[in-house]
């Protein structure tokens, strides 16, 4: 995958899309997959916004019983198994514990027949090879057993607990880039740190776009027959750009930390806090369900959602919003004990809104929209806004059986649900890994190789070749690999979504250090240049703390 900006000036594309999150990844595969000639730009980093920040749980849609929305849960449910089949060394089944209180809705019996529900709509969720991806029914244990599994839980009216499987994606960023990496290798041009300045009109038809790389300066066009704004949280900015921009979309904070140590080891937990239910339930709860999920060797909790009142650019998460966090989960499981010390790493991103509570509390959107813009004067022009990183795959592939019709065109069988990603094509994640193992080099450790299988699936043995040996050469050769292969061109592409070394806290100064050594060789940065880089590797939305 190589950052050639020339190749988006040769001919007309029949689609350029705006914005590298996931759901741009995604449409650029399905959209290569089918044929079409796709330009995909991204102002920032492929993944590098809310697509990087979430609780890295696939769900299955679980939740939506209390909705009785059950559209939602099997579309979750077959996506679920989709990313397992497609990815499967980033995805992997994730146990979930819900602690049951009395008789009613948050009881054993109530959880059960969800549970009961939930296995005879997900009947299907096993049609996979690869057993490791398999998902065991819901089951209900008792009191004695959850206490055992978590110890210290509060007991009061505690009648014992539901267990049941999501999915849980070993690195968000990486899968990501994976849909990006096999939309250019199905012959997409992609490019990062390329950002939208305006369109290409000609009276009422949308036609292209008009670009800045922002690295070097640089301003072209790119032409197309249709362009898809999949820019997320910078939706409104894109839309700006044109001469009457239609109504704004209001977005809200999400945040999870990840913290330095693990609350429990195997499961994930669901805590009750207190706070407001979600006002379209169909049963009021009266609390909010917060995860503390096993992550990485460490614990990632949330989430927690907030009102944002800045631009996309500069908003943050407050201190005092991480307090409050830390304080709801003390509340709901005291032995935590957690304080401002225990927070490795934050993570933040930004939902679409579709109103406030009574509390002053944002309610985010539940359905994803695609916006066609004919009516408004901008024929050729569409805009996705997606809810959930579990379904954007599904999402791509009815925009693009949408764009085909607006073209009036039979649209090609979609392809991406049983075609693997980029390292993706494994058929027994278990006995590959093993072999992996078994052929490892004498100076790397098997944990090391679970890692570089983990996140680069397949294809980890090319990462290697960049330079086997001990752990100083294997950071070298994915930095390398990184800038050579996967259009890697700031310190904190590196640090953050092409390895693991940064996403789960710091990576310490030296590691660092070395990155943007090996850097600095591979794109020839002056000192001055790397000392820039070093001190502006973090984002605004993730920070270590």
């Amino acid at each position: 995958m190589k950052r050639n900006l020339a190749e988006f000036t040769k001919n007309v594309f029949d689609l350029t899309i705006v914005g590298g999150g996931i759901y741009g990844a995604c449409v650029a595969w399905e959209a290569s997959l089918r044929g079409l000639s796709v330009a995909l730009v991204e102002k920032e980093d492929f993944g590098g916004a809310t697509s990087a920040n979430s609780l890295k749980i696939i769900h299955g849609g679980l939740r939506y019983l209390q909705n009785a929305d059950f559209k939602r849960m099997r579309e979750s449910i077959r996506e679920r198994t989709t990313l397992m089949r497609i990815a499967p060394p980033l995805i992997h089944p994730l146990p979930i514990l819900l602690p049951t209180y009395g008789h009613g809705i948050k009881g054993k019996e109530a959880l059960s027949i969800a549970l009961t529900i939930n296995d005879l709509i997900s009947f299907d969720r096993n049609d996979l090879q690869d057993r490791q991806k398999h998902i065991p029914r819901g089951r209900v244990i008792s009191k004695q057993e959850c206490q055992k599994l978590v110890p210290g839980i509060a007991t009061e009216n505690l009648t014992g607990a539901a267990i049941f499987h999501d999915a849980q994606v070993y690195n968000s960023e990486r899968l990501t880039l994976a849909f990006v990496r096999s939309a250019a290798d199905a012959g997409a041009t992609v490019a990062n740190y390329v950002k939208v300045t305006g369109f290409l009109q000609t009276e009422d038809k949308i036609q292209g776009v008009q670009v800045e790389d922002t690295i070097a300066g640089n301003k072209f066009e790119i032409r197309s027959k249709a362009v898809i704004n999949t820019s997320g949280p910078w939706l409104n900015r894109v839309l700006g750009l044109l001469p009457s921009p239609p109504p704004e979309q209001a977005f809200a904070k999400a945040m999870n930390l990840v913290l330095r140590r693990p609350l429990f080891d195997t499961y994930a937990v669901g805590l009750n806090s207190s706070s407001d239910s979600d006002p379209d339930a169909i049963v009021k709860k009266g609390s909010r369900m917060l995860f503390v999920a096993p992550w990485r060797g460490r614990s990632m909790v949330g989430t927690a959602y907030n009102i944002c009142d800045r631009d996309p650019d500069n908003w943050n998460v407050t201190e005092a919003e991480i307090a409050d966090l830390l304080a709801q989960i003390n509340q709901a499981y005291l032995p935590a004990k957690l304080t401002r010390e225990d927070v490795a790493f934050v993570h933040g991103g930004l939902l679409p809104q579709s109103g406030i509570s009574q509390s002053q509390e944002p309610i985010f959107a539940k359905h994803y929209k695609i916006e066609d813009y004919t009516q408004a004067g901008y024929q050729g022009l569409f805009s996705v806004t997606g809810v959930k990183y579990t379904t954007a795959r599904d999402v791509a592939q009815k925009v693009i059986d949408r764009l085909f019709g607006f073209w009036g065109q039979t649209a090609p069988p979609s392809k991406s649900a049983t075609t693997p990603l980029y390292g993706g094509d494994i058929s027994d994640t278990g006995s590959f890994l093993q072999q992996a193992i078994d052929e490892k080099p004498s100076d790397v450790d098997p944990e090391t190789i679970k890692t570089l299988v983990y996140n680069y699936g397949c294809a980890y043995t090319d990462m290697l070749s960049y330079g086997e040996g001990d752990t100083t050469q294997i950071i070298k050769a994915q930095v390398c690999y990184a800038v050579r292969e996967e259009m890697a061109r700031k310190l904190s592409d590196v640090i953050f979504r092409r390895t693991e070394l940064g996403s789960a806290g710091s990576p310490g100064a030296a590691t660092t250090q070395l990155c943007a050594k090996v850097m600095a060789k591979e794109l020839d940065w002056s000192q001055s240049q790397i000392d820039r880089e070093l001190k502006l590797n973090l984002t605004p939305h993730q920070s270590f703390v």
